[in-house]
This record gives structure tokens, sequence and C-alpha cells, in this order.
């Protein structure tokens, strides 16, 4: 379909010189950088009008999808209640609103289940702790930071944020009387602890660089200028973070860089007490605390890949004793600790799992489950001294479940799945597994899911979904906006690339630093076998991915370009050599032990210059590309994408180009549920169009 749409923005090109290792850079468009630059604010406002302009032809197909998405949603809804003491917790939500209701209801006496309604209506016996939609009354973007009930169930300490930077002011709710106290702690981060009897709290700080680097500890009733600072981190390599045990007996104090940790514990019974380290950091060891009894369980990689679990003594840390050997190819992820059990959350063979290991025994046994594809792991499970946990399982056709498992006698009960409205069923489509070469032999999965019956005549239509930084995995997951696609004759696909984490602690070191294009390479042999295993055609084939999954898609367009028909990049790191090259941008410093230090390493500079997306525009036919930012983005600043489509236009002006940036909103985009499918159903929109499916129904 052609539309007439005004001529797309022209940035101004303002030579700004950049030099480092005998090297001089020429960057037009450095000036989009300054944030508050009226020039800067136009130019994103121009091309949200062109851009608006561009779609205007797809209005009423974005609107079909937004309600495609509604009415399979069961709007007004409640989360599986998780038992903490005398009270059940849960999240609601409520038709037309917005955002989720924090709430609680007391246990009733021998109640052993959890009170669950089908329609999703409040239980009786309800206490609202906080009502989202209360809170963003008035504020076009919200976001909760910390959600923290003492343990005594007294206090309630929560977090704000209306502008989506991520910098969040804390506050203290009184759940007795239901009054705020007038204790406000500004520009404070994600996560907090109580002491064991609630009257301190503990609570994380930023730098100028946006790294939290300090635990504070508040005196309940105090005013915020007499509290005191536990811990600082002066490495900027490190971020810090601050939990209280599941036994609630010890404050954690993490500290961690990409590669190295440290962590520090302190009684949670007595909160002014110096923090104790539990084994001093180690360059290239990690490694991770719980409690359990009288010992600290450590999940480590000292001379294990993919990981080990040792043990040492919690009242005088020492000497590591061995409780689960490395096995390579099998990823140990994390250790929950409960009173006569413990759960290793794992993954082998590109799944997720789970193993049980009681107390006292050396029998351990694996959480079996009936898909070839899925994704399995612990759910909230505030209690210590509990039998049963709580798990949440899903995979590519099988929507979000919560199950029960006891762990004395191995059943497992479905306490909810969540519903999708309008007749869904799971045997209407499938999913697959496949492997694709890579150029350099290696085999690099594929998980597909499709509408039952779907031709393999390359007559189809797809997605290629991706991401491969950070040992993230991309495991499956189930998406009602996704039916939208599938239903329309969409295949959906991700590719577990090179720099994930799917394949163990390797797949992640092959993907990083000065093996990072392998990340580029095994995307775009994932996209060549789709099309010679005739899933699709080039044409026909969308590349999506965001944030670092961004640069993903920002690169293999520079690899080959013939290769796809289009290209959503969301919140893309797309200037990633100039963000890594200024120690003073928000991350830069934690993240050289995931790229190289460009400003001090010359082969790594030399490295991510063939491959940072925005330096190797060359002028070519690229194929249609979509850019969605958010200008208070604190994690990929909205320039990145801003310079790069900019660029695109100046240097291959033939292609078509759109930039949609969210003023108001941060990394994760718009706040609300419905204004997220509003967004959702926009690049779905531009997808459908894109492959030539614009209007197609469902």
């Amino acid at each position: 379909m052609t539309i007439q749409t005004p001529a797309p923005p022209a940035a101004k090109r303002v030579p700004t010189e950049r030099t480092h290792h005998s090297e001089t850079v020429i960057d037009e468009y450095a000036w989009l950088a300054v944030k508050d630059d009226p020039d800067t604010i136009a130019y994103l406002q121009a091309e949200n009008s062109y851009t608006e302009s561009a779609t205007t032809h797809l209005a009423a197909l974005r609107e079909t999808l937004f309600t495609e998405t509604k009415r399979r949603t069961q709007e007004t809804d409640l989360s599986v209640p998780a038992r903490k003491g005398d009270h059940w917790y849960y999240t609601r939500t409520v038709e037309g609103q917005q955002y989720g209701i924090q709430c609680r209801r007391p246990v009733r006496p021998d109640e052993t289940a959890p009170p669950t309604t089908a329609d999703g209506t409040p239980p009786a016996g309800e206490e609202i702790l906080l009502d989202g939609n209360a809170l963003a009354d008035g504020h076009d973007f919200f976001a909760l930071g910390t959600f923290d009930v003492s343990p005594d169930g007294r206090w309630l300490a929560y977090s704000t944020d209306f502008t989506g930077d991520e910098r969040f002011t804390l506050r203290i709710k009184d759940l007795r009387t239901g009054e705020s106290l007038p204790d406000e702690i500004p520009d404070t981060f994600y996560g907090s602890a109580w002491s064991a009897d609630g009257s301190a709290l503990f609570y994380l700080t930023v730098d100028d660089a946006w790294r939290p680097n300090r635990v504070w500890r508040h005196q309940i009733g105090s005013a915020a200028d007499t509290d005191v600072v536990v811990y600082q981190e002066d490495d900027e390599r490190f971020w810090v973070g601050v939990e209280l045990t599941r036994s609630e007996r010890y404050i954690l104090i993490d500290a961690h860089s990409k590669t190295t940790s440290e962590v520090r514990a302190l009684p949670a019974g007595d909160p002014t007490a110096q923090p104790v380290v539990v084994a001093p950091r180690r360059q290239g060891v990690d490694y991770s605390v719980e409690h359990h009894g009288h010992r600290f369980l450590i999940l480590h990689n000292d001379g294990a890949e993919d990981f080990a679990l040792a043990y040492t003594s919690a009242d005088a840390p020492g000497d590591w004793v061995p409780l689960i050997e490395h096995s390579p190819g099998t990823r140990l992820e994390s250790v929950d600790a409960f009173a006569n059990h413990l759960v290793v959350s794992l993954r082998t063979d590109g799944l997720t799992g789970l193993r049980v290991l009681p107390t006292g025994s050396t029998e351990t046994f694996d959480i079996e489950f009936p898909e070839p594809i899925y994704s399995v792991g612990l759910d909230s499970n505030p209690e210590y001294s509990t039998t049963t946990i709580r798990l949440r399982y899903t995979s590519l056709v099988t929507p979000d479940s919560v199950y029960d498992y006891d762990l004395v006698t191995r059943e497992m009960a479905l306490r909810k799945r969540k519903p999708v409205l309008g007749g869904y069923e799971p045997t209407d489509y499938e999913q697959h597994r496949e492997w694709a070469l890579a150029d350099d032999g290696t085999r690099v999965p594929i998980s597909l899911v499709c509408r039952a019956g779907t031709p393999r005549d390359g007559s189809a239509p797809c997605v290629i979904y991706g991401y491969g930084s950070y040992e993230i995995s991309m495991d499956p997951w189930f998406s009602i906006p996704r039916l939208s696609l599938l239903d329309r004759g969409v295949v959906f696909a991700v590719a577990h690339v090179r720099g994930g984490g799917e394949l163990g602690r390797h797949w992640y070191d092959n993907g990083k630093m000065l093996a990072k294009k392998n990340s580029f390479t095994d995307f775009v042999a994932c996209a060549r076998h789709l099309v010679k295993s005739e899933w699709t055609t080039s044409d026909r084939l969308v590349a999506r991915g965001g944030s670092a999954g961004g640069l993903l898609m920002g690169a293999v367009v520079n690899l080959a370009p013939d290769a796809f028909g289009g290209i959503v990049a969301q919140v893309p790191f797309v200037d990633a050599l100039n963000t890594i090259l200024d120690p003073s941008l928000p991350l830069t410093v934690t993240e050289w032990e995931e790229w190289g230090n460009p400003l001090e390493d010359p082969e790594v500079y030399a490295y991510m210059r063939t491959y940072t997306p925005y330096e190797n525009v060359v002028s070519t036919s690229y194929p249609p590309i979509l850019a969605v930012t958010s200008l208070n983005d604190t994690r990929v600043l909205y320039h990145e994408p801003a310079k790069w489509i900019a660029k695109l236009r100046a240097v291959a002006p033939n292609g078509i180009y759109l930039l949609k940036t969210e003023m108001g909103a941060g990394h994760g985009g718009p706040s609300g549920r419905y204004d997220a499918w509003q967004e959702e159903a926009f690049v779905t929109a531009w997808i459908l169009d894109r492959i030539g499916h614009a209007d197609a129904g469902s």
C-alpha cells in the first residue's frame, strides 16, 4: 500500500569531533544528546508527527488489535494469594483501571489453601494496602520501586516514580492506622530490607551515574537527614543491593559487578551491627548467599563455570563445604532455602528446571514437566517454615500458570492459569525447537510458535525476536497480544543467540566483550535458517528486539540488510561506542565488563567500532525500520535511536525509517496496562503492514 506522507524530518548537522586511540571521528548528531535543548525536543516532536502521519492508515488496525487484547484479557482479576504470617497477600486489577491494587486478607482458622474468586472480585475481609490507580491520579506515568511489608505486618515501605527516570521517593505507611508517616526519602533505588522488629528500614541511593552505591539505615519515625550510611561502594564497576533473608535472620548487602561479587551480612535482630564480609571479593568470582539454619549457602563459580553450591558457617564465615559439585552443562542459577528443603533453580539443554534437596538427605530430585519447551521458576515464597512451594510455569502455548508443589508428597496442584477469554485452546497452536548452524559451526537454538497447520512452504510471514546480552535468557513465554499475530498466520520465533544464558555460562562468555559479534552472526544464521527451512521468506521476516536487543537489531541490519523485511528496535542501544566511551553517563563504567573498556583499550575500541550500529550505517538498501524510545529512559538514553534514525536518513535516504518517542515514560515504555496494550498494538500493526497482512483478519 502506497501512503502519501510529508517529507521526513531532516536533523541539522553540527560536526563534533571525537578523538580516541589516534582516530578522530566526526559525529554530526551529537547535539541530540542535549535533552533540554529546544532543538532536540522540536526534532523529537517532528519525528513523532511524521511517524503518526506515516502510520495513520493503520489507525483502524491498531484499534482492532487493542480490542482483541482487551477482549481476551480478564480485566478484573486476582493473583493467587501468598501467605506471609497471619495474612494472605495478593494483587488485583479492576476493569477500566490502569494499575494493580495491592491487598491482603487475614488467614482464617484452619485455612491452608489460598482464597480465590473466579471473577477476580475482592475476597471478604480485604484490606487495601496500596492502590496504584489512586497514587497515579494526575500523572502520565507511574511505577512502584519498592513494596515491602515489615516482618510483623505493621509497616509498609513503598516508593514511587512519576516520570520514568527510575528515581523513586520512599514512604512508609502504618498499616494499623492506614496513615503514611511524615518520613519521606527522595531519590532512592529499587530494593529495601526491614530489621526483624520493623524498627529500622534499609534502603539504597544512587550516585551521579545512576549506580546504586549506598545502603542507608532509617529509623522509623525519624527525619531522613538522620539516616546512617551502612555501606558505601566506591568501585564504580559495582552495584549494591540489600535484602532480608527468607528466614528473617540476616540482612544481606550484595556488591556485584558483571563478573565479581562480595556479600556482607548483619543480624536482622541487631540493625546497628557492623556488616560482616561472607567472602572477600576476588576478580572473576561471582557468588550469592542464602541463609539456612546454622549456615550460609554459597552459589558460586570458583572453579565452576556453570556454578556449584557450597555452604559456610553463618556465625563465622570461612571455608566453603561442597553441597552440589560443578556439572558442566547444568547451569545452577539460584538457590532458595526453606526450613527442611533447598530448591535449586537451574537450566540444562536450554530448558529451565527445579531441583529439590531435602535437608539431612543425600537424595535429590528434579520436578518434572510435560511439555518439550517450557519455562519454570519459583514464584513468591515468603514463608521459611513450609513444605509447600509456589512455582510459575508457562510455555509458548500455555498461559502463565501458578502451582503449589508439596515438597514431601511431590504432588503439584494448579492454583491458577491466566484466563484467555474467547475460547482459547492450546491445541490450536504448535511450538517447535529448531537449531541453526552459525558461521563457526555452533548450533543455535530457535523456539517457534504458530497456528496449527501453518504451511511450511515459505508462504507464512514471521517475526524473529532476539536479545543476547548479560546472560539473560529469552525463555519461552506466553503472550495474549501475540495471539493477534498467530491468528493472522504469522510465525513467532525466538533466536537464543550467544550472549544470553540459555546454554550455560559459556554461551554468555562467547557472546560478550571481544566475542560480541557472535550474537549478531548467530541471529543472522537463525534468520537464514528460517528461510532455508521454508518457515518464511526474507522479505516477510521482521526482526524485533529491545534495549541490548535493540543493539542486536542495529547490528544485524548493517550486517545483512537483505535478510529482513523489517526491523523493530525498541529503546535500542545503537550508539554503543559513544556511550561506553563516556564514563559520566549512567551505567557506563559498570558496563565495561560486558562490552570492554574502549576508553583505555585500543583493541576494544577498534572492535566496537566495527559493530556499533550508529557508526556503521552505510549507503545501502535497508529494510523499513521502526525505532521506539522514551525521553526519560535512564538505561538507554533517547538520543541513541534519535541519532541512528537521523544518520540512516542522511546516509541511506531511500529507506523507510520511523522514530516514535514517548515523551513522558522510561525504559519500559508506557506504565499503565491499557497504554502498554496500545503501544503493542502500534508495533504489531506496523509489523503486519510490513509483511502485507494489514488487511488480514484474526
